[in-house]
């Protein structure tokens, strides 16, 4: 298992690189998103992770 997936992060620690598939709610569909479009963004971004707190029954 590669180390950098599983790691802690504190606040202010940078985000390591990452492509996710993630649900768009807005198009109704499933979209990549990456580290790299999210700080091109320019937004405060807040990533949790939860193993399946959302799976789809």
């Amino acid at each position: 298992m590669n180390e950098t997936c599983c790691r802690e992060l504190k606040v202010g620690q940078v985000v390591p690189e990452f492509k996710i598939e993630a649900y768009d709610p807005l198009k109704g569909d499933f979209r990549e998103i990456s580290s790299e479009s999210l700080k091109a963004s320019g937004k405060w971004i807040i990533l949790f992770f939860f193993p399946a707190a959302f799976t789809f029954v």
